[in-house]
C-alpha cells in the first residue's frame, strides 16, 4: 500500500529533529498525499508505535475509543433493563394497591312488617349476610354488591367500617346486631337493643391482616331487623399496604 510507506516517511522526517529549509517542499507534497489518499487504512497493532515520536497512532485511538463505546453501551443497556423491570413493578405494586369500595344497602330490598308501618331487612330466623347493593366506589373490583362480600384481590392489611342505621316508630323496638365475618369468623360488631331511642346508628372500625382469597362481610344475627332509610347503612373497606408476595 502507498500510503504506508508515505507515512512511516514522513514520521521519519519529524525525527530527525530540525528539517532543513529545501525538505519543506518535499514535507508539503507527502502531505498533500497523505490527505488525498482515499483507500483503507490499515490498523496493525505496531501503528501504536509508529514512528511520530512513538506516540500512539489514530487507528489505535479509534479502536479504544470504539471498545469504551461499546462497553458504555453495553452497560447503558442493562441500566435501562434494570430500570424498566423497576417500572414496571412499581406501576404493578400500585395497581393492586388501588383497592377500595363503598357501599350502601338499598332500601327496596325492605319489606313491610305485619301489623306495623315499618318497612324492615329481617328479622329472619338463621344469620343473614346483608346484601349493600348500591355500590358507589369498588377500585380492585373485590367487592361482590351480589353477596355483600369482599375477597381480597392481594395479601395485605385491610381496614374495613361499617355503620349500622334503624329507625322504628312511637313505641317501636330497636333490635339489631350486625357483626363483620372474616371468612366465616366474627371479627366485631355493633347491636341495639332498647325501647329508649326511635333510631339510632353506630360505626365500627377495623384493621385486618388479609391473605388473598379471604373473604369479609356482614351479617344480621337472627331474629333481628334492620328498619326504615337503609341507604344510611354503609360498608367501605381499602388496602392499607400489601405484603410482599416475591
Amino acid at each position: 500500500m502507498v500510503v504506508l510507506p508515505v507515512l512511516f516517511l514522513l514520521g521519519s522526517l519529524f525525527l530527525c529533529g530540525r528539517v532543513e529549509a529545501q525538505s519543506s517542499s518535499t514535507a508539503d507534497m507527502l502531505k498533500q498525499a497523505a490527505l488525498q489518499w482515499k483507500g483503507p487504512l490499515t490498523c496493525d497493532k505496531w501503528d501504536c508505535n509508529c514512528t511520530f515520536t512513538r506516540q500512539r497512532g489514530c487507528c489505535c485511538a479509534a479502536n479504544e475509543m470504539h471498545q469504551v463505546e461499546e462497553e458504555a453501551f453495553v452497560r447503558v443497556m442493562h441500566l435501562w433493563h434494570n430500570i424498566m423491570s423497576l417500572n414496571q413493578r412499581v406501576k404493578t405494586l400500585a395497581d393492586n394497591s388501588k383497592v377500595a369500595f363503598t357501599a350502601t344497602m338499598d332500601p327496596n330490598i325492605a319489606i313491610a312488617i305485619s301489623g306495623s308501618t315499618e318497612r324492615c331487612f329481617g328479622p329472619f330466623n338463621t344469620n343473614a349476610p346483608i346484601p349493600f347493593g348500591t355500590v358507589s366506589l369498588n377500585n380492585g373490583n373485590g367487592y361482590n354488591p351480589s353477596l355483600g362480600v369482599f375477597t381480597a384481590i392481594r395479601a395485605g392489611v385491610y381496614v374495613f367500617s361499617f355503620t349500622t342505621y334503624s329507625s322504628v316508630g312511637q313505641n317501636g323496638r330497636l333490635y339489631h346486631k350486625v357483626q363483620l365475618m372474616k371468612n366465616g369468623v366474627l371479627a366485631v360488631s355493633v347491636w341495639e337493643n332498647n325501647r329508649e331511642d326511635g333510631e339510632d346508628s353506630a360505626t365500627q372500625v377495623v384493621t385486618l391482616a388479609m391473605q388473598k382469597g379471604d373473604q369479609v362481610y356482614l351479617e344480621l344475627m337472627s331474629g333481628r331487623k334492620l328498619c326504615t332509610d337503609l341507604q344510611y347503612n354503609i360498608f367501605t373497606g381499602y388496602i392499607l399496604y400489601p405484603y410482599n408476595e416475591e
